[in-house]
C-alpha cells in the first residue's frame, strides 16, 4: 500500500513539472512570436499606374535619345543628346524648357569638338547651380570608342560653361546623385566592372569602392538615398539588372537579382515612400516601362508600358504637382525622338 501511494506521489509531482515546463514553453513561444511580428518588415504597398498623356516634344535632330528631367527655378528642364544616329561622331547635347509642361523650347546646345558627347544627366548640386554630366567619346566615325566624362554648370539654365572632361578618359561616370554636400556616382568600362566614385565639387573624383558589382558585366547604375542614408542602386549588366543597398560608409553592398532586363536604368522615390523604377525592357517586345520596386526584397510589382518601342528608353523622372512626369526617346513613330508622359501613381494596401 504503501509503494502504491509513494509512486502515486510520484506521478503527481511529474505531471505538474510538465504543466510548468508547458507553461514556460508558451510564454516564450507567445513572446518570441510577438517579437517577430513586431520586427517583421512591413510589406510594401501595391503601386498602382495610370497613364494620363503622352506627347511628343522633339524631333528636330536625325536622332534623339538619352533623356534626364529636373526642375529648377520655377521652370522645367529636359536633356538629350542629338546626333546623326544612335552612335555617331557628332553628339551635341540639347537643353529644352519649359513652364507648363506643353510648350517647349531650345534652351542651349553643348557640343565638344572631337567628342561624341552622349546621356547628359542633370541635377542641382548643393551649392545651387544646376550640373549636366555625360558621356565624352572621342570618336571619328560610326565605330567603338572609349568612353570617359564631360561636366557643364550653370546658374540659371541658359547659360552653361563649355563642356570640361573629368575622370578616368576611359571609365565612364553615368549619373551623379548628390547627397548632402557630396555627389555619388558609379563608373564604369566594356567589359568590366562598376566602381562607386564621390566628389566635392563635381571636378574631382575619388573611388570610394571598386570593385563595387562585379556581376554579369555591369554598366549604367542609378544611386538613390534616403533621409537616414541608405543608398540603394539600380544596376544594369548583362542579363538581369539588380537592386543594391548600403549603408555608409557605402563599403559592403548586398545585391538581388529583379529577375529581368533594365536597360537605361532610373528610379525615384515618391512622398509616399513607394519606389517606382523605369528603363528598357526586352520582352514581350522592346517598350520603356515603369514598374512598382521593392528595393528591400528585390521585387518588381506591377508594370506600366509607355507608348514606346524600337529604340527607346532612358528615362527622366519628376514628381511635379502630385504627378509623375517622365521624358524618354523612342522610334515606334519613325523618327527617334523624345517623348514626356504623365502618370497618375496610387499606393494601395496589398491583399495577402
Amino acid at each position: 500500500m504503501r509503494n502504491q501511494e509513494t509512486f502515486a506521489r510520484a506521478i503527481a509531482i511529474v505531471f505538474s513539472l510538465s504543466l510548468v515546463v508547458m507553461a514556460i514553453i508558451c510564454g516564450v513561444g507567445a513572446a518570441y512570436g510577438a517579437k517577430t511580428a513586431a520586427t517583421a518588415p512591413a510589406t510594401q504597398p501595391r503601386i498602382a499606374m495610370k497613364l494620363l498623356s503622352a506627347r511628343k516634344i522633339w524631333d528636330k535632330g536625325k536622332h534623339n535619345a538619352f533623356t534626364d528631367l529636373i526642375a529648377f527655378d520655377g521652370r522645367i528642364y529636359c536633356v538629350f543628346r542629338e546626333g546623326d544616329g544612335h552612335v555617331s561622331p557628332d553628339g551635341k547635347i540639347r537643353i529644352l524648357v519649359s513652364s507648363d509642361f506643353k510648350a517647349w523650347e531650345s534652351a542651349a546646345l553643348l557640343a565638344m569638338k572631337g567628342m561624341d558627347l552622349r546621356d547628359a544627366k542633370i541635377s542641382r548640386m548643393p551649392d545651387g547651380r544646376l550640373m549636366i554630366l555625360g558621356g565624352a567619346a572621342p570618336r571619328k566615325a560610326r565605330e567603338s570608342a572609349p568612353t570617359g566624362s564631360f561636366v557643364s554648370f550653370s546658374k540659371d539654365g541658359a547659360s552653361w560653361t563649355a563642356p570640361k572632361l573629368v575622370g578616368d578618359p576611359k571609365r565612364w561616370i553615368w549619373r551623379i546623385t548628390w547627397h548632402g554636400p557630396r555627389g555619388y556616382a558609379v563608373d564604369y568600362n566594356y567589359p568590366g566592372k562598376t566602381s562607386l566614385l564621390v566628389t566635392d565639387n563635381a571636378l574631382d573624383y575619388r573611388t570610394l569602392l571598386s570593385p563595387m558589382c562585379d556581376k554579369g558585366t555591369p554598366n549604367e547604375a542609378t544611386l538613390r538615398f534616403t533621409k537616414d542614408g541608405t543608398s540603394y542602386c539600380l544596376q544594369r549588366r548583362r542579363g538581369s539588372a539588380l537592386i543594391g543597398k548600403a549603408r555608409p560608409p557605402y563599403k559592403q553592398w548586398t545585391w538581388r537579382d529583379l529577375g529581368r532586363y533594365v536597360g537605361g536604368p532610373n528610379m525615384i522615390r515618391l512622398p509616399n515612400g513607394a519606389w517606382i523604377g523605369a528603363g528598357r525592357f526586352l520582352k514581350p517586345k522592346t517598350h520603356t516601362a515603369l514598374f512598382g520596386l521593392d528595393v528591400d526584397s528585390g521585387k518588381i510589382g506591377d508594370v506600366l508600358k509607355l507608348p514606346s518601342g524600337g529604340d527607346t528608353s532612358y528615362p527622366g523622372l519628376l514628381w511635379h504637382g502630385g504627378v509623375l512626369w517622365v521624358s524618354y526617346y523612342a522610334s515606334h513613330e519613325g523618327r527617334t525622338s523624345i517623348y514626356l508622359a504623365s502618370v497618375k501613381v496610387t499606393a494601395n494596401p496589398r491583399r495577402e
